[in-house]
Order: C-alpha cells, then structure tokens, then sequence
C-alpha cells in the first residue's frame, strides 16, 4: 500500500516536470509545442506525427512536415495555439523564432513556476493525506497495530518530504532558466 502511494507521488511529480518543460524560457525548446495538436485530414493528431523539431539555433524551432498537405495545417495550430510564435514557412520546413523575454514577462513566468510547483506540492499532500486516513481506519478496524501505522506514517511522511524537496529543486532549476538573460 505504501508502495502504491510512493507511485502516485512520483507521477505526481513527473506530471509537475512535464508541465513546467511547456513553459516558454526564450529559449527553443521543442516541448513547448508537445501538447499542439495538428486538423490532419479531418483528425486532430500531435506534432510529432506529422513533423520533427529541431533546433538549429538557440532560439529557432525547425519543424520540418513529413506531408506537403499539412504544411497549413501546422501553421493554423500554431497560430492559434497559446505559444505566441509566428510561423516562416518555407516549402515543407517551418521556423518558430523563440522572442527575448522582457523582464516582466519572465516574472510572469516565474509566477506561473511557483503555481504549477505549488499545485504538485497540494496534489502529493492530498495523496499523503488519503494514505493516512486509510492506516486509520486499518487501525480502527483492527487490521493492523498502532505501532505499525506510527511506523508507515513516518515512512510516508519521509517519501511526501522526498517528493515535495524535489519539486521545490526543479522549480529553481526552472526560475534560473526564465530568469536567465
């Protein structure tokens, strides 16, 4: 059961990483355009199906289209998608120059950080919470002793303090990123 509970504390936090890796820095990072999904004949599809992203330069997004026909496709899923990034097509091949972030914008980001942080931290926190409240009504049951669930609430609480400690180091890591000129 504390297995289970560990489990869920770390797709937690890989989810709080893949969240915060969308998150735009100045910098060309092909995960910003992860979640885009692209009208393919009819069916929405991600990105990655009908192109591949590279990243010539620091701030350049290369897309290059497998199919000549979803070149307009593409262009209207980034426009109209929130990155805010003007596609330059040229034949099959698109770039996305990344602009310099002002330093509001990257405070905004930073705020945007600490929230996605701060809602993984709750989420990891609730689970600890469910965990508790089943040794509980373990005990209360008589299924297991009061020893024991002293034992597995301090275990819990060491892998909740592990989980949060780590969530708190990539979010510095993002802020360092954002904040960079």
């Amino acid at each position: 059961m504390i297995n289970d509970m560990d489990v869920r504390m770390k797709k937690t936090v890989e989810k709080t990483k893949e969240l915060l890796a969308t998150i735009r820095t100045g910098r060309a990072n092909p995960d910003i355009l992860s979640k885009l999904q692209v009208d393919y004949y009819g069916t929405k599809v991600s990105l990655q199906q009908v192109a591949s992203v590279s990243v010539p330069e620091s701030r350049v997004l290369m897309l290059n289209i497998f199919d000549k026909g979803a070149v307009q496709s593409v262009e209207k899923a980034i426009t109209s998608s929130e990155i805010n990034l003007t596609p330059l097509t040229d034949g099959t091949v698109i770039r996305l120059r990344i602009p310099e972030l002002t330093e509001e914008r990257r405070k905004d980001l930073v705020k945007q950080v600490k929230k996605q942080c701060e809602d993984g931290k709750v989420s990891i926190r609730n689970i600890r919470r469910d965990y508790m409240d089943t040794l509980k009504s373990q005990e209360k049951n008589k299924d297991i002793s009061e020893d024991e669930v002293k034992i597995l609430q301090n275990d819990a609480q060491k892998i909740t303090d592990k989980c949060i400690e780590e969530i708190d180091k990539i979010s510095q890591e993002k802020e360092v990123e954002i904040m960079k000129v």
